[in-house]
This record gives structure tokens, C-alpha cells and sequence, in this order.
């Protein structure tokens, strides 16, 4: 098999043993069964190699980079899990990173708590012992796993690995410097090798790694374990979503180009991402609170976006704490990002709701500043001046912001209502850029007034 863009979406559809196994005739399979010890039966329950599909087993060949990009429930967790795992307890290896988004995600999703996490799925004989403080596994031949999270790539200057499981890397913050960092440090034992694991991005990390003639790229839809899935994500989750662009990403696995007519390119965003953002003389936390019904499981999230302004005229957006939940649970977690970053105000539209979202907050906490804004000329109109911005080199991320930038990337204009974290953010950067108190942010580097071109109405 060769590395490169090598795709192994044949092989998913192939079956299990264990499936195969099932096929057999009750007479043939009771006879295995009962051919088996106490231990051998043991060892088949643990056995990978025939719970397994195909593409769920680690392709042969030289490579650097397995690269599992699958859609949800196709597995990928179990299957790097199990890989870490088969990789410790063959002695050739003891030196792991198991890197995710966040140090909650490594330690819940990876380690712990997760249904397909190692410490859930390791056989009693060979079950690390979990240290959280020290963020270390350990096996009992002495190999040993440090979690990491794609928060913090400067955890990863310095120690060195043989084995690598990175969990959605297509959602770390500071995906390219951690993969970097890891890189660098991936250098111990006959074959070191990395296990990414993701839903696919068209970030700029995955789309290296698929370019790179050292990653072989496993590639699954979510109805190559369809058998397994339960029968409410089936209903809510599969059927909702087939047939949209964003099923195609998250069922399919396929890495979506830009969205012909989108306000936003994620070039454009890449182009101007940094690490950091200088002093900021504004912060604006902008609102924008989902109206289905927050106690359904489908539910849309409330917007929150927090974004700054530096003397330059430049903005930083600096966190998404957009999340799921009823008006106590949004209104508390603007109010959290509004002292954690020492924002000079909240900003939502009268419009939709701002009367009621400003309500909310102040029941919350009445020392918190608000401020209402009007749009009275649609939502191209006010979202086009802010994609404008970062055209002109106005607008910087710091860090990635995936499920944000998704949102920016796919959304067209004439598809009708526009995402909860693309209209927060629009209110921020209006508030800071355009109808804000004068001053820095309203002018470009030509001196010209921003605020009377791109004026929202009102």
C-alpha cells in the first residue's frame, strides 16, 4: 500500500470477523465456543483484531500518518484507543502523546470517561493505571501515555514519543504549532508513528496531512457502523442531516471545499490567524440566543462570541463560549466571558430578541454593561461589512475557532437564517467596528470612515 492520498474507503464496507462469525450456523459456532478455554474466550472479548473492520485495522507500509477522517459514529475513537493500546503491549513501544482539543476532551474522551476511552476497553491483564494529576498512563510492562491538548502546543516542546494518538486535530485551537511541536518530538523507538482521528475540516492541518506522501488516510461514513448506532441517533442525528452539505462532512467524512457564494473563505481566515492577541483598548462580548425550544436535544446553541479591539484598528476574536441551554445558562455564560475578559459591554439585537436577551442578562447581574443594536437592512447587509473586514486584513483569529469557522465558511447570504455564532459575532464587530463609540474602530488604514460606509442602519 502506498502513503500519499492513498484512501482505504473500500474496506469499510467489508465485515468484521466477528460478523463474519455470526454468520455461521448455531451448531458451527457453538462448536468454536465450546473449543475455546476459559482464557482463550477471555482473549477473544479483547481480541481487536476480530471485533474489527477492516479499515478499523492499521494499514501495512512504511507510513508516518494514519489519518482515520470519518464520520460520526464510525468508530475512530475505539480505533485509536485500540491502536495505543496494541502499540504499548507489544514492547517495541513505551513512550506515547495522546493529544486532544482540550485537556477535558484527552482525559473524558480518550482515557477515562468515553464509552471507547483506553481505560474502558483495556483487558484486566494489561489495564494502565491512571495518574490525572501527573496527566499519565501506565502499563504494566512500564510503557507509559502523557496527555497533552491542543490548547497548549508548548506542553510539547521537549518530551519525546514513540507513538502518537491525536484526537480531532481538524478542532484544535492551535492545530498547526501542536502537530508541529509533536512532530518534533515524535523520534523514539524503530517506527514512531502518529493515529490522527477526526471528523474532516478543510483546515489547513488536514488538508497538509492529506497532501503528505507519508499519511495513508482511512476514509468512512457513519453507516459503515450503522449496525452499532442507536436508534435515536439514527433518528435525530443521521436523518436529520443526510442530504445537507454539512451530512456530507459529518456523515460522509468528505473534505468540503469552499461554498460558492459564502461571505467567508477559510484562506482568508488562515491568512490572518495568530497565536495572540496585542493590548486591546475594547472588548465587546456579542449575544445572539438560540429561539427553538433549548431543552431538545436538537436544539440550536445561543451565540456568544467574544472579540477585542487594539489601537491599530485591528480585531481579535478571542472566545466561542457559544453553547446549549435555556436564558439562565447563555445570559450566565456571556456574563463569565464578559469579566474573564474585562469586556466594556454585551451587545445583541433589539431586533431578534435584544430586549429580552438584555433583560435576562441584568436579572443575571446588574452591573454589567449592555447595549442594544439595530438592523434594519437585512442580513446580507450586516453581515457583508464584517466578511468586508476581513477581507481587508481587519479581522484576527487567535487560535481556531472550528464549529465558528464552519459557520462563517457555510453559510450563503440567500440560504435564508444565518447561524447563532456568525450573528454574535457579526453584533460584536458591528459594536466594535462600525457603530462603536468613535475612535479607532471606525477608521481603516486610509483614514477612511468605516462607520459611515458599512452603517447597519437604525
Amino acid at each position: 500500500m502506498e502513503a500519499g492520498r492513498n484512501t482505504l474507503s473500500g474496506r469499510e464496507a467489508e465485515e468484521s470477523l466477528a460478523a463474519r462469525f455470526i454468520k455461521l450456523s448455531l451448531e458451527e459456532r457453538l462448536a468454536y465456543l465450546g473449543s475455546l478455554s476459559e482464557a482463550d474466550a477471555e482473549t477473544l472479548i479483547y481480541d481487536w483484531a476480530f471485533w474489527a473492520r477492516p479499515a478499523q485495522l492499521p494499514p501495512p507500509g512504511d507510513w508516518f500518518c494514519w489519518l482515520i477522517m470519518a464520520g460520526r459514529g464510525f468508530g475512530k475513537t475505539r480505533t485509536g484507543a485500540e491502536w495505543v493500546i496494541a502499540r504499548m503491549k507489544s514492547g517495541r513501544f513505551g513512550h506515547a502523546a495522546l493529544i486532544g482539543e482540550t485537556a477535558a476532551d484527552v482525559r473524558d474522551v480518550m482515557i477515562e470517561a468515553g464509552e471507547s476511552s483506553i481505560l474502558k476497553i483495556s483487558p484486566p491483564w494489561f489495564m494502565p493505571v491512571y495518574e490525572p494529576s501527573k496527566r499519565r498512563l501506565t502499563w504494566p510492562n512500564g510503557a507509559i501515555a502523557i496527555a497533552y491538548s491542543g490548547e497548549d502546543p508548548d506542553q510539547l516542546r521537549g518530551p519525546q514519543h514513540d507513538t502518537a494518538w491525536t484526537d480531532e486535530p481538524a478542532k484544535w485551537k492551535y492545530a498547526d504549532e501542536t502537530w508541529s511541536n509533536m512532530e518534533f518530538g515524535l523520534r523514539l523507538g524503530p517506527q514512531p508513528q502518529a493515529c490522527a482521528t477526526t471528523t474532516p475540516r478543510p483546515t489547513k492541518l488536514i488538508r497538509d496531512l492529506v497532501q503528505d506522501p507519508q499519511t495513508v488516510v482511512t476514509s468512512g461514513s457513519t453507516y459503515d457502523n450503522y449496525a452499532n448506532l442507536s436508534p435515536n441517533f439514527i433518528q435525530r442525528v443521521v436523518k436529520r442531516y443526510e442530504g445537507t452539505r454539512l451530512g456530507l462532512q459529518e456523515l460522509h467524512a468528505k473534505l468540503l471545499t469552499d461554498v460558492p457564494g459564502a461571505l467567508w473563505k477559510r484562506s482568508m481566515i488562515d491568512a490572518l490567524r495568530v497565536r495572540s492577541a496585542p493590548s486591546l483598548i475594547r472588548v465587546v462580548v456579542g449575544v445572539d440566543p438560540a429561539v427553538s425550544d433549548s431543552t431538545a436535544e436538537d436544539a440550536d446553541e445561543a451565540g456568544i462570541l467574544i472579540v477585542g479591539l487594539a489601537e491599530n484598528g485591528h480585531a481579535y476574536v478571542l472566545e466561542d463560549k457559544s453553547l446549549q441551554g435555556g436564558p439562565l445558562e447563555w445570559a450566565s455564560a456571556a456574563i463569565a466571558g464578559y469579566w474573564e475578559h474585562q469586556a466594556d459591554r454585551i451587545a445583541a439585537e433589539v431586533n431578534n430578541g435584544g430586549e429580552m436577551v438584555i433583560l435576562t442578562i441584568k436579572s443575571v447581574d446588574q452591573n454589567v454593561a449592555t447595549k442594544k443594536l439595530w438592523a434594519s437592512r437585512g442580513k446580507y447587509t450586516r453581515a457583508e461589512p464584517i466578511a468586508a473586514f476581513y477581507e481587508q486584513g481587519f479581522v484576527h483569529h487567535v487560535g481556531a475557532f472550528a464549529e465558528l469557522e464552519d459557520e462563517l465558511c457555510n453559510w450563503v447570504p440567500t440560504s435564508g437564517k444565518s447561524p447563532n455564532r456568525l450573528d454574535a459575532l457579526v453584533w460584536a464587530l458591528t459594536e466594535l467596528m462600525v457603530e462603536g463609540d468613535g475612535g479607532f474602530g471606525a477608521y481603516s488604514s486610509a483614514g477612511e470612515s468605516r462607520g459611515s460606509i458599512y452603517r447597519l442602519g437604525g
